[in-house]
């Protein structure tokens, strides 16, 4: 896997992936930036999320649950001082579906977290990552 981060300008960066995607980057105003994307810690939070939700989507359709959404909320702390580290993540799924068997979302969440999800365990490395759920029905407007 190769990408590309291109300096803008102040502390302002486009990141480019080998399959043709962009996305920028930006530093806080107090830090330089502009505020015209997205942080890189928080950059890597998405990644995580993304990962690990992709896990739970999969597992949960191989096994037949009837899922029409999943998201997922991450809160992080981070250190004081630097490098402000992520210290704690929680990762908290809202799986919605009719009919979602509980033990079959903890079962995919487990899944990802112990097994599958290469950005959460690698984190996990570094600090403590938690997870939780909530199902929910869908609603029909």
């Amino acid at each position: 896997m190769q990408v590309q981060v291109k300096w803008i300008d102040g502390v302002s960066f486009v990141g480019e992936s080998e399959t043709g995607h962009a996305v920028v980057l930006d530093g806080a105003p107090e830090n330089g930036g502009r505020n015209i994307g997205m942080r890189p810690m928080e950059m890597l939070l998405i990644g995580m999320g993304a990962c690990t939700s992709f896990d739970v989507v999969t597992i949960l359709k191989k096994a037949r649950q009837p899922i029409v959404d999943c998201v997922a909320q991450i809160q992080a702390e981070r250190a004081d001082t630097v490098p402000k580290v992520f210290t704690k993540i929680h990762v908290h799924f809202v799986v919605t579906g009719e009919g979602l068997n509980a033990s079959q979302v903890e079962r995919a969440v487990k899944l990802s977290a112990e097994k599958y999800c290469s950005a959460s365990i690698m984190l996990q490395k570094a600090c403590e990552i938690t997870h939780g759920f909530e199902i929910k029905a869908p609603t029909f407007e």
